[in-house]
């Protein structure tokens, strides 16, 4: 793990020891203030991030995510291609056995944008859902 003190936005994702690899959870983290720049227009696009995943070895820390998701506030970016990008970084950094990203766009010209897309380790076999009576 590193120690990063900065309060500017920054592209590094930091990381720390998963607390219980042995078991599978699910860590839900809501952002609520995601902005990029339509690249298109220029105007801001404000979005709600939310990731959930189940974490291998790393989790990700979450005010290294704060200042990564800040990077992109003057950075213009289609929709689509922010969303994979970041759910390929947040990957890159925490190998986790699954990963979902939801990111959902404000309306922008009468049309609301809601963008999924996942990761999925090959290896990993999620556990059956139990069904309680």
């Amino acid at each position: 793990m590193t120690t990063h003190t900065s309060t500017q936005p920054s592209k590094e994702l930091e990381t720390f020891d998963n607390p219980m690899p042995e078991r599978d959870y699910t860590i839900r983290i809501d952002v609520p203030e995601f902005t990029c720049l339509c690249p298109k227009t220029g105007q801001p696009d404000f979005a709600e991030l939310t990731i959930e995943y189940v974490a291998d070895k790393l989790c990700v820390e979450l005010k290294s995510l704060k200042l990564y998701v800040w990077s992109y506030r003057d950075e213009g970016a289609f929709h689509e291609a922010v969303t994979n990008r970041i759910l390929d970084d947040l990957v890159a950094a925490t190998q986790p056995r699954f990963m979902r990203l939801i990111a959902d766009f404000n309306v922008r010209g009468g049309i609301y944008t809601k963008v999924v897309c996942e990761h999925r380790n090959p290896d990993w076999q999620p556990p059956t859902p139990v069904s309680l009576p």
